[in-house]
């Protein structure tokens, strides 16, 4: 068998990160992908005329990328075409408050000062600074690990790293860090919402999550064209480094032969023939037996119990009167801890839900001009119950009305054409990613230990690989891509490590 020759299962941005990665380095990579092209949840969907990002719509943590690229040889900006975002959000509650929030820290502590008073500009800077600090004693001890290690994490915070985020208390909750950092429970609840980037409740989430604000301080830009625009970047520099994307090919066994990986079988059987496979999706479907029986051990059962948020999605050709949107909008609910009871206690849609609207079309600027049609994504939180049959029809109308109504009420009137909409629930997001329930972050973030539970990117089985995002070190692109650029890595290091191992044994006449 050639011992370069690696398959890449699923062509999400954690899998075709691995693949551009393996590549450059010479290696024969086939990516196989069930759906007809890359991306994964970065994808794309057409409705009417248009063209949606479906999925993730912020491109942050751009060292990521610029790494990633350097890694094979090449450089971001030669590539993608990122554009900075100035406005980060415009954040709007059913009184008819609104609040932006700023790439510039200083600009987004003046409108605080504006919106909720001096004392609570005062406390946004202290909050960025202590983001900051989280950020800096986590990002190479942690994050930038193949896997999750909590005597790792100590050693590197030493006493002074932990007398710098003490007062933080890192082990409690965002919501209750949140409760300390700010007086104004409007707030609270706007950067409560950074624990739904990990499909996770910002009352039981860990304090650490905080560090969303800095990321996002560090840079955010709109990729032209769109998010799967980036995917197929990907895809297309994979093949121009000699590696083979097929799409529409679904695997059905990771193959095992004499206790290690011996490649894949599709479902029409074919046989692809590989030392190393890289499994980009999400590890519930190895759990499950859905890549063969041999590999079902390769990482441990995901009680339902710990799976993250789904969604319930509306991608919309329609026009937008009454607010000022922006590209990025959230509309608050006006009960947050009720919301996320429903959710995660109640495994129900919320009566009234947060509504994030991005508006595709648009930048740091309200549009001007007359109201045309333009793309609208609008995005609530939902259980992961898409393998129980939930939320059943009647829930997802009810969800419908609670929604829009809620624009409505926070000056936001949309109006939709059915035949130029395309709705997403978790049983379809389940069919999308089977084995999760229509999860679409893992394993939730819930307790400090939960970050630990991760499986990292190396198994027990040789030769055999984990990446995207319910894996180390956590979903969004990002983090997908660092697990799948270490995941190609950890590859790379463990073979030539074979071969040293082989020579040295060959000429000491073992």
């Amino acid at each position: 068998m050639d011992a370069r020759r690696a398959v890449v299962i699923g062509a999400g941005i954690g899998g075709l990160a691995a693949a551009l990665r393996l590549a450059a380095d010479g290696r024969a990579v086939t990516v196989v992908e069930r759906a007809a092209g890359p991306g994964g949840k970065m994808r794309a969907v057409s409705v009417g005329d248009s063209r949606f990002d479906a999925g993730p719509t912020v491109f942050t943590m751009r060292w990521v990328f610029e790494r990633l690229f350097e890694a094979a040889g090449l450089a971001l900006d030669d590539h993608v075409r990122l554009r900075p975002a100035t406005t980060l959000a415009r954040h709007a509650w059913q009184d008819g408050a609104t609040l932006d929030l700023f790439a510039d820290r200083q600009r987004s502590a003046e409108a605080i000062g504006a919106f909720a008073g001096a004392r609570e500009a005062r406390n946004y800077l202290r909050f960025c600074d202590d983001s900051a600090a989280v950020f800096r004693l986590l990002k190479d001890s942690f994050l930038c690990q193949p896997r999750p290690n909590l005597g790792r994490l100590v050693r590197a915070f030493g006493r002074a790293g932990f007398a710098s985020v003490g007062r933080l208390q890192p082990f409690g909750t965002l919501w209750r860090a949140l409760s300390r950092q700010f007086d104004d429970p409007r707030l609270q609840q706007l950067f409560g919402r950074y624990a739904t980037y990990c499909g996770s409740s910002p009352f039981e989430a860990p304090a650490t999550l905080m560090l969303v604000a800095h990321v996002e301080q560090d840079g955010v830009w709109y990729v032209e064209g769109g998010m799967h625009v980036l995917a197929g970047g990907l895809a297309a520099l994979i093949e121009q480094q000699g590696g083979t994307l097929r799409y529409q090919s679904q695997v059905d066994e990771i193959v095992i032969e004499r206790g290690r990986v011996a490649g894949v079988r599709l479902q029409d059987g074919e046989h692809l023939p590989a030392d190393a496979v890289i499994m980009n999706g999400d590890c519930a479907a190895l759990a499950a037996g859905l890549l063969g029986q041999a590999v079902r051990s390769a990482v441990a059962p995901r009680p339902r119990t710990t799976r993250s948020l789904s969604a319930v999605t509306w991608l919309l050709e329609a026009r937008a009167s009454g607010f000022p949107l922006l590209r990025h909008n959230v509309f608050f609910s006006s009960d947050y801890a009720r919301e996320f009871r429903e959710l995660f206690r109640q495994h129900r849609l919320p009566g009234e839900p947060t509504v994030y609207v991005c508006a595709q079309d648009r930048g740091d600027e309200p549009k001007t001009g007359a109201g045309d049609a333009e793309r609208l994504f609008c995005l609530v939180n939902a259980p992961a119950v898409g393998d129980r049959g939930g939320p059943e029809k009647a829930e997802i109308e009810a969800c419908e009305n609670q929604t829009f109504s809620l624009l409505r009420r926070c000056g936001l009137a949309i109006e939709r054409d059915p035949d130029r909409s395309v709705v997403t629930t978790p049983q379809d997001f389940h069919r999308l990613f089977p084995a999760t329930g229509g999860a679409l972050y893992g394993r939730v973030s819930h307790g400090w230990k939960a970050s630990l539970q991760r499986p990292g990117c190396r198994t027990a089985i040789p030769g055999l690989y984990l990446a995207g995002g319910s894996v180390h070190p956590a979903p969004g692109v990002p983090m997908a891509t660092l697990s799948g650029l270490m995941a190609a890595e950890s590859l790379v290091a463990d073979r030539a490590s074979i071969r040293r191992f082989r020579r040295a044994a060959t000429s000491g006449g073992t």
